[in-house]
């Protein structure tokens, strides 16, 4: 098997995200990521562990962001640091999921080429 993996244009990925706007589309993908998601929430963690996302410079930020003694920082601190989570979740999450997709592809192109 080649370790030879498609590359995709800025135009492609695009192209690909609008057909992801109908919803018709994650009905089959919702099914595979609710089976999944135990080993993706284990990836997500040591994704995120590793990147030094939840150790002590987070704590720093939470703690900063929970005690400020003014309610509109503490607000928009907390705002920001979730927003900032959620970001970074999803950029892992996205990254996981095409790497799933391709090992999916490559171990049925290994399949199929058994046969």
């Amino acid at each position: 098997m080649s370790d030879e993996r498609p590359t995709y244009t800025a135009e492609e990925i695009d192209a690909a995200v609008q057909a992801l706007s109908d919803p018709e589309r994650f009905s089959h993908a919702e099914a595979i990521v609710t089976h999944a998601a135990p080993g993706l929430q284990r990836v997500l963690n040591q994704a995120l562990d590793a990147g030094g996302w939840f150790g002590e410079a987070h704590e720093k930020q939470l703690a900063r962001a929970a005690l400020d003694g003014d309610p509109s920082a503490r607000i928009q601190a907390l705002r920001t640091l979730v927003e900032e989570e959620v970001r970074l979740g999803m950029m892992v999450g996205v990254t996981a999921g095409f790497e799933l997709a391709r090992e999916l592809a490559a171990r049925r192109t290994e399949t199929e080429g058994d046969t």
